[in-house]
């Protein structure tokens, strides 16, 4: 790669870093907006007792949201420091794997948690699971990035070890 790619490719991670900064912010903002700050506020505006019912309710369905939030915030932290000059190598691996279990993480709280959670404070009857797709596929490919983080990890131990033998 020439000079003048390397820095448009740090340019680019820098970009996309601030890109997934703004949306952590905004839809945690958001959620949290829909989940406390609003119902709280009319409540207070109207008089009326807090509807914790609701409140927890929302907290529960935004269990998964905050999962794949923090998959977002990995990807921009790993693209701010590769935009700041650190070897992809490096940065890349331990990326993956957060990602793949933050994904893996999202999934299952969707798939078991959230349907089961909702039954337990009573805002919620049926199954005890549910078939979220999108959910499940989100997991499958977090598995998938926490399985190549490792064996990133394992093949740059090799290379490091046939360097050390030349």
């Amino acid at each position: 790669m020439s000079q003048t790619e390397i820095l448009a490719f740090r340019r680019r991670c820098r970009q996309f870093r601030w890109l997934a900064m703004f949306m952590v912010i905004s839809v945690g903002l958001l959620m949290a907006l829909m989940a406390w700050i609003a119902p709280t506020l009319i409540a207070l505006i109207k008089g009326r007792p807090l509807q914790l019912g609701s409140m927890a309710a929302m907290t529960v369905w935004n269990l998964p949201v905050a999962c794949y939030l923090f998959a977002v915030w990995t990807i921009g932290t790993t693209l701010g420091e590769l935009a700041n000059g650190r070897m992809i190598q490096a940065a890349l691996p331990p990326a993956l794997r957060r990602v793949g279990v933050a994904l893996g993480l999202g999934s299952l709280t969707s798939v078991f948690v959230v349907s089961n959670l909702m039954r337990l404070i009573g805002q919620a009857k049926g199954g005890y699971l549910h078939f979220d797709v999108p959910g499940m596929t989100l997991g499958m490919i977090g598995g998938a990035l926490f399985l190549l983080g490792r064996v990133m990890d394992q093949a740059l131990a090799a290379q490091a070890e046939l360097d050390e033998m030349i």
